[in-house]
């Protein structure tokens, strides 16, 4: 007797479909037939599907196509999101264009095809894909945050998972072998002697596990770690890729083997689940990035990596170099699209960061067919968005206040990767927040999808726990654990960085007097009060009356800027403000009363210093009011102490700043000062 069971959404999808059409009604039935085992087309299927498993689709580029038609045409007023929402038809029709002469191609040997398709269903892509939760799963993963009590090392690195890891060591490594061939030759033409045991392997297959990753401790490309940085980015992209590709190759399969089942069996096809592997639409990853001239980093190599039988043509790169390339001046570029000689002044690793194209707000859509990459696609043809978190923020804000506009194109995402977060946390984090939480929603319209092969996860509101978030950066704050323990709830499990930190105080050029003031408080909701608190009792009598100016209080964050400039100005302190809102006018004002001694108080915010990287004179006395949380700014602030009477600091931190304190005193020290019974620590 069959067993009940509770029909799932595509069940009830499949039915209410069928009271409008004959063969919708028909796939519904011929589906319950199939749950209660009475099946008589999977044999047939199956022999279906090996025979045309090797098969490969042909996408021919429209040789009318021209610029005008291209998204320039309808860009946005602000010009820098450089894409349109509007549905471009001519790609569409360009998908399904098929050339005559692949009809030869499906004549390959069965039993190769077979092999082919027995190993693709034991790839990390099939098996996290085609995975089914269970409802016990479904709720409790939302909650369930998981022990990071698994040890692995990859990329030279070492790692603590939530669920064992096992990683693909032998090649291609689970990559589509076209993309293998092409990196392998790509590798080795570079100088690479060994990928097998490079950075970049390693790290690729980590990023093929399907878990979710969080690299800390990526040294980036502008602080003298462009290698690292570049072997990181290339087993992103190349996973990006991997995704793409085999993502591709799987729906082209599937439409062959529908195409030439139809005649003979009609709707009955439908029964089967082998053919449910599409989403909502059609980008499946999304790409973080701080600048502008960061993502022209990113997807030049991105195109690089591509295979050359791929990237026959690459459509607009002209526009994608002026746009992404341009730097601050018209001095000749350098590797990057980075300005030579601009700002020579300021130190190396701003020069590389902020050499190029610095802008914040940014989106681009990135579509592969067969031999074309087309830069600057629509979104809802496009395979991979490039976007700045500013550029989706603006694309979501239009969708809220138009009702004609949706941002359903990111209902699909199944890989989102946050590269450079560091750098985003200089700018608006909640930004990063609201974007994460638009995605994996179900659509507001169909799309043009085709709904009998949308995978039952989606449909069922489940797309959030199979897709794969991957964060990118130098180092690690709260509102990045949070993103991460509280966002990414991805069925596979977690992967994390484990690291122990040295710390920077060797590189205090001065014989600086560095004394550190813990704050105890009760909880983390009261920490802003009691650090105030502490300030106002403990830190600022000692300065009050005092003739002697030349104090600057460093401040991490503009919150407790706010609250410092108020209260000095309740007491009638004689100050000057360098903040990250703050006119460059009135900064040249407040550096030159603060160095002529006519201002005897200065604030400054490590934003600010982010952003100018001001080398401030006339400090005599420092106080560190909040840590900073980029570790190579503390030395930088402490040494501006030269020519100081005095050489005194005076840092308070407390046990909730450990992230930040380890950075800068070192993991053994930092782990010290918040459990001891002593308050006060002295560092020389």
């Amino acid at each position: 007797m069959p067993v009940y069971k509770e029909p799932t959404m595509y069940d009830n999808l499949l039915k209410t479909l069928g009271s409008a059409t004959e063969s919708m009604a028909d796939a519904y039935k011929r589906r319950q037939r199939a749950e209660e085992g009475i099946d008589d087309s999977d044999e047939d299927e199956e022999n279906g599907l090996e025979a045309v498993s090797g098969s490969e689709e042909d996408e021919d580029e429209s040789e009318n196509e021209s610029e005008g038609d291209d998204v320039g045409t309808n860009d946005t007023q602000d010009g820098s999101l450089a894409a349109t929402e509007e549905h471009n038809e001519d790609d569409d029709q360009e998908d399904e264009d098929d050339d005559d002469d692949e009809d030869d191609e499906d004549e390959v040997g069965e039993e190769v095809a077979g092999i082919a398709q027995e190993l693709e269903s034991l790839s990390s892509f099939s098996s996290h894909l085609e995975y089914r939760l269970s409802a016990e799963e479904v709720e409790n993963l939302p909650t369930n945050r998981g022990k990071y009590k698994f040890g692995v090392e990859a990329a030279n690195c070492k790692w603590a998972a939530t669920r064992e890891l096992n990683l693909e060591t032998s090649s291609p490594y689970g990559l589509n072998m076209k993309l293998y061939n092409h990196w392998l030759n790509t590798y080795t033409t570079s100088g690479g002697q060994d990928l097998h045991s490079s950075r970049q392997r390693s790290f690729f297959s980590l990023c093929n596990s399907y878990r979710d990753i969080l690299h800390h401790n990526k040294k980036p490309f502008y602080n003298k770690g462009r290698e690292e940085d570049s072997n990181i980015m290339d087993a992103y992209l190349l996973h990006s890729l991997n995704h793409i590709f085999k993502t591709r190759e799987l729906v082209t399969k599937n439409d062959k083997i529908l195409a030439k089942q139809k005649e003979s069996k009609g709707a009955e096809v439908l029964t089967s689940e082998k053919f449910l592997d599409q989403g909502f639409t059609r980008p499946k990853v999304l790409i973080l990035l701080p600048m502008a001239s960061i993502a022209y980093r990113v997807i030049t190599k991105l195109i690089q990596l591509t295979p050359e039988g791929n990237k026959v043509n690459v459509d607009r790169l002209d526009r994608f170099a002026g746009e992404f390339g341009g730097g601050p001046s018209d001095d000749q570029e350098g590797e990057d699209g980075m300005s030579k000689s601009w700002k020579k002044s300021k130190p190396s690793d701003y020069q590389a960061l902020f050499g190029g194209n610095n802008t914040d707000h940014f989106m681009i859509g990135i579509k592969f067919t067969k031999k074309t990459i087309k830069l600057y696609s629509d979104f809802y043809t496009s395979d991979i968005i490039v976007a700045s978190p500013l550029g989706l923020i603006t694309k979501i804000g239009e969708a809220e206040a138009e009702k004609e506009k949706d941002v359903d194109y990111l209902s699909s995402i199944e890989v989102l990767i946050i590269d450079h977060v560091d750098v985003i946390t200089m700018q608006n984090w909640s930004h990063v927040n609201t974007v994460v939480e638009q995605l994996n929603h179900i659509p507001s319209n169909q799309h043009g999808t085709d709904i009998m092969r949308i995978r039952p996860w989606y449909l069922d509101g489940q797309a959030r726990f199979y897709r794969q978030t991957i964060i990118l950066g130098s180092y690690i704050n709260p509102d990045i654990n949070v993103l991460f323990n509280n966002h990414c709830p991805n069925y596979e499990g977690k992967v994390k960085l484990l690291h122990e930190h040295k710390g920077v105080l060797p590189k205090v050029l001065l014989q600086v007097s560095q004394i550190y003031e813990r704050i105890d408080t009760e909880s983390i909701e009261d920490e802003h009060d009691s650090r105030l608190d502490y300030f106002k009792k403990k830190v600022f009598p000692k300065f009050k009356d005092s003739v002697q100016g030349g104090i600057m209080i460093f401040i991490s964050s503009y919150f407790e800027f706010v609250r410092i400039r108020n209260f000095l100005k309740s007491q009638d302190a004689s100050m000057c403000l360098v903040g990250e809102y703050t006119q460059n006018s009135d900064i040249s004002r407040s550096r030159a009363w603060f160095f002529q001694g006519k201002k005897k108080i200065m604030l400054y915010t490590e934003r600010a210093h982010f952003y100018h990287r001001y080398k401030i004179r006339g400090i005599q006395n420092l106080i560190i009011y909040s840590l900073p949380e980029r570790k190579e700014f503390y030395p930088e602030i402490v040494n501006m102490l030269d020519g100081s009477d005095s050489m005194n600091c005076t840092v308070l931190f407390s046990r909730f700043d450990r992230l930040r304190l380890e950075r800068i005193v070192g993991t053994t020290s930092a782990k010290r000062m918040v459990t001891s019974d002593k308050r006060i620590f002295t560092f020389c």
